[in-house]
Order: C-alpha cells, then sequence, then structure tokens
C-alpha cells in the first residue's frame, strides 16, 4: 500500500528521491480516489525499486494542494528529480498509468 505522506515528508520522499516518484493527490469522499487505489497497490508491487508511490490526503494537506496546482481528486503527478513531468487529472486506467511509468 502506498505510504501516504504530508507536508513534512514531501522533501524526503518526493524531492529529494533517488527513484522517480508518483504521487496520488486525494480525499477519502471520492470515488475514483477509492477505486483508483488498488490500482496504485497494484503498480507499486510492481515497479517496486524503480518508481516510488505516495499518497497525499487533499483534506488535509492544503499547502501542498495549493503548491501543486490540484484543482481535482484525483490527481496523480509524475516526479523524477524532484520535478514535475507530468500529471494525469481524474481517474486512470492501470494501462495509461503502466505507459508513462514504463517511458521514464
Amino acid at each position: 500500500m502506498p505510504a501516504r505522506i504530508g507536508r513534512d515528508d514531501f522533501q524526503t520522499e518526493v524531492t529529494s528521491s533517488d527513484v522517480p516518484v508518483l504521487a496520488d493527490f486525494y480525499s477519502d469522499s471520492c470515488i475514483p480516489c477509492k477505486r483508483m487505489s488498488p490500482i496504485l497497490s497494484q503498480l507499486e508491487e510492481e515497479y517496486s525499486g524503480r518508481v516510488k508511490i505516495v499518497k497525499i490526503n487533499t483534506n488535509f494537506e492544503k499547502e501542498l494542494v495549493a503548491e501543486h496546482d490540484i484543482t481535482a481528486a484525483p490527481t496523480l503527478i509524475l516526479f523524477v528529480g524532484g520535478q514535475e513531468v507530468t500529471r494525469i487529472r481524474g481517474a486512470a486506467k492501470k494501462e495509461d498509468i503502466k505507459a508513462i511509468l514504463d517511458n521514464i
């Protein structure tokens, strides 16, 4: 299961990470977010050691939401070398996320 992180962990877990990081900005009350959760768990297992997956709750992490211009949940942002390289707004299919992860 992807780790849940917040403002205090963001620098260590995302910005300074040696591997690419897929950050899931989600809300507990969001049905599409709940549907994405098992997909992200599967991807975390499949890409273990190559990609880190983290979850950021938009209800509690308002600073990160504003800083990264999150306007909808779920929003997935792929960070490479601490920089955003791509983003997916809304629910995504596993195949679509894999296509992005396979090209980094």
